[in-house]
C-alpha cells in the first residue's frame, strides 16, 4: 500500500478556538474512509486542512503520486449548503468545472471531455436536466452533480462532505453502489453523520472531536467510541425500531465559537 497523505501534529485553529489539535492520520491509496464525529468536533476542519484551503499548524504530505502535470488529483464534494445555487449556470456547466483545475476556466473542452460529463450524468440520473439552471433544480439533483462535478477528472482520492444530505433512499443506495466501484480505483474519505450506514460500506473509521483517531475496521462499538472521546450515539435495530440515547459531556468541543461550529 502507499501512503498517499500524511498527517503529522496537525492543529486548525480560527482566532483563540482549536478546531482539531495535534492529529497524525495516514491515508493510503486503497482506502475506504469514514469520517465520524459530533457536530462542531472538527470534521469538515480536518479535511480542509488536506485541501489546503485552510491554515493550519503542523505538516501534511501528498505523496508525488497525487499530481498531474503540476495539479493535485484530489477530488471534492463540499456540503451543499457552500454551493451559490444562485449562480447562473447550468447542472452541465457544474459537472465540466471539475476540470478547471487541469484545464483552466478558459479552456474549450473537447468531445471526450463532453463524453465523459454526458456519461456521469446519466450514471446519476441527471442527463434528463444538464441544460437547466441549478437554481431550478432539488437539493438531491444538486448533490449528484456535485458527485459528477468531483470525479470526472478522475482523481486518485476522492474527499466527500456529507455526501447523502438531500438525496433520497434510492439514490442514497446507488451513491454507495457507485463508491464500492470507485474505490477499486482512488482513496475515498467520506464525512458522514450516518454511522450505521457508512460502517457496511467503508474500510476504515475515523473518529473526529477535535482529537482524531482511525479504526482499522469497519465496524465500531459504543466503549470504543467513548474511548475515542467521540460522543455521538449508535443506532440499533430490533423488532420495535429504537434508538438508545446517552448523555455526553461537550469535553471536545470548543463551545460554538469558531465557523466550524455554526
Amino acid at each position: 500500500m502507499e501512503r498517499i497523505v500524511s498527517l503529522e501534529g496537525v492543529s486548525v485553529r480560527y482566532d483563540d478556538c482549536t478546531a482539531i489539535e495535534n492529529a497524525s492520520l495516514d491515508i493510503f491509496d486503497n482506502d475506504f474512509i469514514g469520517i465520524i464525529g459530533p457536530n462542531g468536533g472538527g470534521k469538515t476542519s480536518l479535511i480542509k486542512a488536506i485541501l489546503g484551503s485552510v491554515s493550519y499548524e503542523g505538516r501534511i504530505e501528498i505523496a508525488p503520486s497525487l499530481f498531474r502535470n503540476g495539479q493535485r488529483l484530489i477530488g471534492y464534494m463540499p456540503q451543499q449548503s457552500i454551493f451559490d445555487r444562485t449562480f447562473p449556470i447550468t447542472v452541465a456547466d457544474v459537472v465540466m468545472s471539475g476540470l478547471q483545475s487541469e484545464r483552466g476556466f478558459w479552456h474549450r473542452y473537447g468531445s471526450n471531455e463532453r463524453q465523459r460529463a454526458a456519461e456521469l450524468m446519466q450514471r446519476t440520473g441527471i442527463d434528463a436536466i444538464a441544460n437547466r439552471q441549478i437554481g431550478e433544480i432539488s437539493g438531491g439533483q444538486m448533490q449528484r452533480a456535485l458527485l459528477c462535478r468531483a470525479i470526472i477528472a478522475e482523481p486518485r482520492l476522492l474527499i466527500m462532505d456529507e455526501p447523502t444530505t438531500y438525496v433520497d433512499n434510492q439514490f442514497e443506495g446507488e451513491l454507495y453502489a457507485m463508491l464500492e466501484q470507485l474505490s477499486a480505483k482512488m482513496a475515498i474519505v467520506m464525512v458522514s453523520h450516518d454511522v450505521g450506514t457508512i460502517s457496511s460500506h467503508v474500510k476504515s473509521i475515523v473518529c473526529v472531536n477535535r482529537t482524531v483517531h482511525r479504526h482499522d475496521s469497519n465496524v465500531i462499538t459504543q466503549e470504543q467510541l467513548d474511548n475515542y472521546n467521540c460522543p455521538i450515539q449508535i443506532v440499533t435495530h430490533g423488532h420495535v425500531a429504537h434508538t438508545v440515547l446517552r448523555h455526553h459531556e461537550n469535553d471536545g468541543c470548543c463551545g460554538g465559537c469558531c465557523s466550524e461550529h455554526k
